[in-house]
């Protein structure tokens, strides 16, 4: 199990229609006609950044750019290294200016990943969370993407939070039409050692 998109963020245009999250961020420049290469931050790359597609930008903190909308030119992998030229990146100097910005696209409130295995992060966000035998242990507070797996932030009714790593052994069944996450629970996992309770 996985979630197609990493970094939920706020916008308040998204509304009840979706939800924006991060999809990457701009780095370094990649020969003179304005290609760059771009730190992937989404499960569905070729999804998100096919030609075409519009991308919200957001510059860091002191950047002199005022992009603030991106389009795809065009797409490629160079190794293991997405690069994408924009529309609005003609040169080798337009991509120096527009590094470090963060990618941001709205996903619609019905659209899932193309994977049945996988899950956006909001999807999850607010699902009860149950025991193999059905008992209510918690709700799904949010999610914490590493590097071997992600972890569901569980928020427990006694207001503990426990962490559970996101693989199927540990939580066999997620159900988003009856909202609810089953987790194979275990003392320490969710529930307390019977000594901490």
């Amino acid at each position: 199990m996985s979630t197609g998109a990493a970094e939920p963020t706020r916008d308040p245009g998204a509304g009840p229609s979706g939800t924006e999250v991060v999809v990457g961020r701009i780095g370094k420049p990649h020969g003179l006609r304005g290609e760059v290469t771009i730190d992937v931050r989404t499960d569905e790359p070729e999804r998100r950044f096919a030609p075409g597609a519009v991308l919200r930008a957001e510059p860091p903190s002191g950047s002199a750019s005022s992009l603030r909308r991106l389009t795809v030119a065009r797409a490629r992998w160079h190794q293991s290294t997405l690069l994408l030229a924009f529309e609005e990146l003609p040169d080798r100097t337009a991509a120096e200016g527009a590094r470090g910005t963060l990618l941001h696209t709205t996903i619609a409130a019905g659209e899932s990943p193309e994977d049945p295995d996988e899950f956006y992060d909001h999807q999850l966000v607010g699902l009860a969370v149950h025991d193999l035998d059905g008992a209510r242990i918690g709700t799904v507070a949010g999610l914490l993407h590493g590097g071997a797996q992600d972890l569901l932030r569980v928020d427990t009714p006694e207001g503990r939070e426990a962490l559970v790593p996101f693989v199927t052994a540990l939580v066999p069944e997620v159900d988003l039409d009856a909202g609810r996450v089953v987790v194979a629970d275990r003392p320490g996992l969710v529930t307390p050692f019977p000594d901490d309770e």
